[in-house]
Order: C-alpha cells, then sequence, then structure tokens
C-alpha cells in the first residue's frame, strides 16, 4: 500500500497525466513529418505551412475568433447586468424567474438550446423580416445568450464578497451612484469581468453543436470545419491549428493570471 505522504502526488500525477497527455500527443505530432498522425517519422513544420494554403480553414479560423470576440463581449454586459442586478436588488417581483431564467442555459442541453433558438429565429423572419436567413448574426446571438449566464455566474460570485463599504465610502464623499460604479465597484470586479470574457470566448469558440442549428452557407465556424474533416480521417493540419489555438489559449489565461495577481494587494502577493 501507499503511504500516506505518496498518495496525493501520485493521484495528481495520474490526472494531469490524463488530463494533458493527449495534448501534448497533439502538439507533438503536428510537427511531424509523416501524414499518419500516429506514425512519426522526423521533425517538420510542413503541416503548418499546408494549413496556412487552406483558406477554408483559415477563414472558418478567422470568422470563429471574430463570432467568439462580439459574442463574449455582449455576454459581458448582459452577464454583468444581470448579476449586479441579483446580488445589489434581493427583493424585487419576478426576481425567482429571472435568477432562474438566467441559470437555465448552464443546465439546458445543447441540442435544445440549439433547436428553441433555430425555431425562434425562423418565427422572428417570417414576422418581422429579421434575421434574414442564417448567418454569422444568428451565431453571435446564439453563443451570447448562453455564454450570459456564465458570466452572470461569475460575476455574481465575486459580487457577492464585494466590500459594499468602499461604495458607501465614495458616495459619502460627493460621488454619484454612476461613478462609484465606474470608478470604484468595476476596478475591484475586473479579474471576475476578465475571467468571464475569457469563459465566454472559450465557450463560443469551441460550440458547435448549436452553431450547427443556427449557422447557413458561408458561415461555418471553425468546429463545424474540423468536424467535418475528422470524419473523414484525423489530417496533419488540424493538429498544426489545434496546437496555435493551443498557444493563443495559453496566452489568454497568462495574461489574465498576471491582471489577478497585479490586482491584488501587494500583501496578498507576498
Amino acid at each position: 500500500m501507499f503511504k500516506r505522504g505518496w498518495f496525493l502526488p501520485i493521484a495528481a500525477v495520474l490526472g494531469f497525466a490524463f488530463l494533458y497527455a493527449p495534448i501534448v500527443s497533439l502538439v507533438l505530432f503536428s510537427f511531424n513529418e509523416n501524414r499518419l498522425v500516429t506514425v512519426w517519422t522526423g521533425f517538420s513544420f510542413k503541416w503548418y505551412g499546408e494549413l496556412f494554403r487552406d483558406p477554408q480553414m483559415i477563414n472558418a479560423a478567422i470568422l470563429s475568433l471574430q463570432i467568439a470576440a462580439i459574442a463574449a463581449t455582449i455576454a459581458l454586459v448582459l452577464g454583468t447586468l444581470a448579476a449586479v442586478a441579483l446580488v445589489r436588488f434581493r427583493r424585487f417581483r419576478g426576481r425567482t424567474l429571472f435568477s432562474g431564467m438566467v441559470s437555465a442555459p448552464l443546465v439546458m442541453p445543447d441540442v435544445i438550446t440549439g433547436l428553441s433558438l433555430l425555431l425562434l429565429f425562423v418565427a422572428m423572419e417570417s414576422m418581422l423580416g429579421w434575421p434574414q436567413g442564417r448567418g454569422i448574426l444568428t451565431i453571435v446571438i446564439a453563443h451570447a445568450t448562453f455564454c450570459t449566464a456564465y458570466v452572470a455566474v461569475v460575476v455574481q460570485s465575486r459580487l457577492s464578497d464585494f466590500d459594499r463599504s468602499l461604495e458607501e465610502a465614495a458616495m459619502d464623499l460627493g460621488a454619484s451612484p454612476i461613478r462609484t460604479f465606474f470608478d470604484v465597484t468595476l476596478p475591484i470586479i475586473a479579474p471576475a469581468l476578465v475571467s468571464g470574457w475569457l469563459l465566454g470566448f472559450t465557450l463560443s469558440l469551441d460550440d458547435l453543436v448549436i452553431a450547427s442549428f443556427v449557422s447557413g452557407p458561408g458561415s461555418s465556424t471553425l468546429p463545424m470545419v474540423i468536424f467535418s474533416k475528422v470524419r473523414l480521417g484525423v489530417s496533419p493540419d488540424v493538429n498544426a491549428l489545434a496546437t496555435i489555438i493551443i498557444g493563443i489559449v495559453a496566452l489568454g489565461v497568462l495574461a489574465a493570471t498576471i491582471i489577478q495577481l497585479r490586482s491584488r494587494p501587494k500583501k496578498a502577493r507576498a
């Protein structure tokens, strides 16, 4: 039997290996010269060159990044407002319904969400003439819808631990409620806002099911293109693209960590 002092380190190593070994394997084989992604024959950047010569993959990646950035920004604004309403206004008519509607996308299956949004867009087009067809706009609206719930949860948890005396002191000194919110509240909850935006960006970039329901011709996102490719066999240029995305996400997480560390008091960082 393992000693108690060795159990936790071994369990941690096995857990991290289970999580990150496939990612490490993907990154390594993105530099493989062979077309077979499971047979190593030599180090090469060939598939990165093939990737940048594939207009379908590049256009899908750019489109997904644009959609993710716009959807995450919209979700950040709406999720923050929802979190403020739930935390600061403890009692108002319809609070239970509003809280349930904010949290519903967290537990709703993606198939149900995608189908319901598709039916909504079809009904709106027939009655209002907007949105015209399915495309980038409908994907942005759909992604912002379910990302708002995640942003609201992150910001709400930060506001629940917020020291209200700081806002009261600012208003006692003559600041209006709006200026207090922008000058005092927002800087303090900035780490939660950054975390919520990054979470929404990642969820939007990763989504396949909902985008498949609400997309149209000429608006295929990166997960949709990759899924269509891997059905016929994994291509090494997909590994190269995944490696680039992993690098971008790692830089984003590093930047968010630095912002959070700098926002803490010096004594807490020490």
